[in-house]
């Protein structure tokens, strides 16, 4: 267990750190002096060796991830440069966002978690009263149903612009459920239970009319991203909620904003999960591609995405940050 003694010592010198990280930023490497450049270079071992000593303790997993992020912006200022753009964008998507989906996958869990049960009671209410569907889908889509028609013409009808306008709808909601983490999850929460709601009465009336096939055959092909899309939203919803109100050993400014970065980039991650969904939404979903053809491809986009998000990086900053600071409590140690 680390000690608070311990923490408030080296809190200065993180902090420090920090400071100096943030000039960094905004002017680069030139805008610090000689002696501050120099103190960067032994901060950064310091914080490296402090993180050493926080990883041994498990109740000290916020710290850790607030050093970590610390100690990978001060490394790409030591050790990158002026990387290329493309890079920077090459390592968020392969190497930053599947480990950010992993350390936060509790929350996507939680965010799923109330969509499901939502969904579940939602079908089961639906399938005791018919009627309860009517009041939640209303009069014209109900009579839509009722005829055993798909309310998907107008998508074949003009397939660009209605995956544009699918695009636009789910960005619209993803951020919305990601935003409303401010609200200490309960906006995050209802928009979930409010998706769930619409699957389940929409899946049980479908059923009722005996659509279930057409409806799932539609659905399948771009839910299997939509719908992961929508949950890890709403875990990042759950995170910004999580750093709020469970602050740990940081003050909660600092853990709100460490919270507040990681939801970020999950949401800015769903951008490309969405884009591909809406276009599948506008161009496959509706065709008369074979059901079977379109359940294996829907087989194959979600194998796909979970092999993705389970990636890890050969030998990211951090790993190498790692290595560095073994490196400096080995030679500290051999000095004492």
């Amino acid at each position: 267990m680390i000690s608070t003694r311990w923490l408030e010592k080296r809190k200065p010198y993180w902090a420090r750190l920090e400071e100096l990280a943030k000039r960094s930023s905004r002017r680069g490497l030139r805008g610090l002096q000689h002696a501050e450049l120099q103190e960067l270079g032994l901060l950064y071992r310091q914080t490296a060796s402090d993180l050493a000593i926080v990883r041994e303790d498990n109740t000290s997993n916020q710290l850790s991830a607030y050093l970590n992020s610390l100690l990978g912006r001060a490394h790409n200022l030591i050790y990158m440069g002026h990387r290329p753009k493309i890079n920077e964008l090459r390592k968020f998507y392969t190497e930053t966002y599947p480990q950010v989906f992993r350390e936060t996958f509790p929350q996507t869990m939680l965010a799923f978690g109330i969509f499901l049960v939502t969904a579940l009671a939602a079908f089961a209410l639906t399938m005791h009263d018919p009627s309860f569907a009517h009041r939640m889908l209303g009069a014209q889509m109900m009579d839509t149903i009722e005829k055993r028609e798909m309310w998907t013409h107008s998508i074949v009808t003009v397939k660009p612009l209605a995956a544009s306008a699918i695009m636009t709808n789910n960005l619209s909601v993803s951020f919305t459920t990601f935003a409303l983490g401010i609200t200490a999850g309960i906006g995050t929460a209802w928009m979930m239970v409010v998706n769930g709601l619409l699957l389940g009465v929409i899946g049980a009336a479908t059923w009722h009319a005996g659509m279930a096939e057409q409806l799932w055959s539609f659905v399948a092909p771009h839910g299997v991203l939509e719908l992961p899309a929508i949950f890890i939203a709403g875990g990042a919803g759950f995170e910004i909620a999580r750093g709020m109100l469970f602050p740990g050993l940081l003050p909660r400014r600092e853990s709100l904003a460490l919270a507040g970065g990681r939801a970020a980039r999950l949401v800015l991650g769903t951008i490309p999960m969405l884009i591909v969904a809406g276009t599948i939404e506008g161009f496959l979903s509706p065709s008369d591609i074979a059901v079977p053809l379109k359940f294996l491809f829907a087989a194959v986009m979600f194998a796909a995405l979970v092999a993705y998000l389970n990636l890890k990086p050969r030998d990211s900053s951090l790993a190498r940050a790692g290595n560095e600071l073994s490196l400096s409590i080995a030679a500290r140690s051999q000095k004492i």
